[in-house]
């Protein structure tokens, strides 16, 4: 609708769309558009004024306002998300987050760029995808294990730097928990393919042995 009229605005010259360019049931949108700051209704004087150009009545016009250019602008520059795919795949799980836990999986997407353990494959899209029942307050993502996985570690990063409570409720409610705890005998990795320093240690401890 903000297109319709950005359209016929610029086509008539004066950035106004008349009534003659809209069924009524189009002009009741419009001016649903109004409250939210959109759209501006014209006024007595304006409709005079348009009336006079026109050579007729003009009972009704709008057009848009700043607000509403800038929302039709940044609607044509937003990526478009492809829609979620069905939850009834076998490899695909729905997952519902309350928003403080959606927050903090759009900033752990949106480092994508910049993290070392980056999010898994798909994952910003589902999150760009995501829908919201606004009833219950929840957002619903169909992800597969690998990015629930993921997702436990963006929670987790968000525990490690703020709030525990998001990730604890989605171990609570999905099992799911990021840990960087090893078994007791695994050795952490060699860096740059040198020994760790436990191994460092076993082998010189070894070496003293023999020469003694």
């Amino acid at each position: 609708m903000l297109e319709a009229l950005c359209e016929r605005g610029q086509a008539a010259g004066h950035g106004w769309t008349l009534d003659t360019e809209l069924l009524p049931p189009h002009q009741l949108q419009v001016n649903a558009l109004e409250s939210q700051g959109l759209v501006e209704l014209a006024g007595r004087e304006d409709r005079a004024e348009l009336s006079a150009l026109e050579g007729r009545p003009v009972r009704w016009a709008a057009r848009l306002t700043l607000y509403g250019h800038d929302t039709l602008t940044y609607g044509y520059c937003r990526p478009r998300a492809e829609p979620p795919p069905s939850g009834k795949g076998p490899d695909r799980q729905p997952v519902e987050l309350i928003p403080s836990q959606m927050a903090a999986l759009r900033v752990f997407v949106g480092l994508t760029g910049q993290l070392r353990v980056l999010p898994a494959g798909g994952l910003a899209e589902q999150v760009g995808a995501a829908s919201c029942d606004h009833g219950i307050k929840r957002w619903r993502l169909y992800l597969t294990q690998e990015q629930i996985a993921s997702m436990a570690y963006g929670l987790w990063l968000h525990r490690m730097t703020g709030s525990a409570a998001e990730a604890n409720r989605f171990a609570r409610e999905y099992g799911v928990v990021h840990s960087l705890a090893r078994p007791r005998d695994e050795e952490p990795p060699a860096a740059d393919g040198l020994p760790s320093a436990a191994g460092a240690a076993a082998e010189g401890g070894a070496g003293v042995s023999g020469r003694g």
